[in-house]
């Protein structure tokens, strides 16, 4: 299988010869097709996960729980701070986790991040949206 590397110059080049793009016609919502990056990383960045999980039309991406997570985004309206949160008894080791969002949540903009004191204080806080 053969990669294609483009450059920024020739993409720049490609726009100038090609013209702006007509935009076509809105009617109604339109699918989020870029959805939101969510990523989980370890103490210093030791180690780090991410993937793509889309939510419109239909749940979608590399995402275990996809229906899940966005079923719980959904309810809690986008608001990272407003996931369902799980009761559970976490020890109290100190290994920080840090969970992150970018991108775009129905249409919203999204860069949300948050440091938990480790793993089981990040799972119960975030519901299936960082089960990954």
């Amino acid at each position: 299988m053969r990669s294609l590397l483009v450059t920024p110059a020739a993409l720049f080049a490609l726009a100038t010869v090609a013209g702006p793009a007509a935009a076509a016609p809105v009617d109604g919502p339109q699918p989020d097709a870029r959805g939101l990056f969510l990523t989980v990383s370890g103490a210093e960045n030791t180690w780090i996960r991410g993937l793509l999980l889309r939510c419109t039309p239909e749940p979608s991406g590399h995402h275990p729980f996809a229906r899940e997570a966005c079923a719980e985004l959904d309810r809690a309206g986008g608001d990272f701070g407003e996931l369902p949160r799980e009761d559970r008894i976490c020890t109290k080791e100190y290994d920080p986790v840090t969970v992150g969002a970018t991108g775009t949540f129905q249409g919203r903009p999204v860069a949300w991040h948050k440091t938990y004191g480790n793993a089981c204080e990040m799972q119960a806080s975030t519901g299936h949206v960082f089960r990954f």
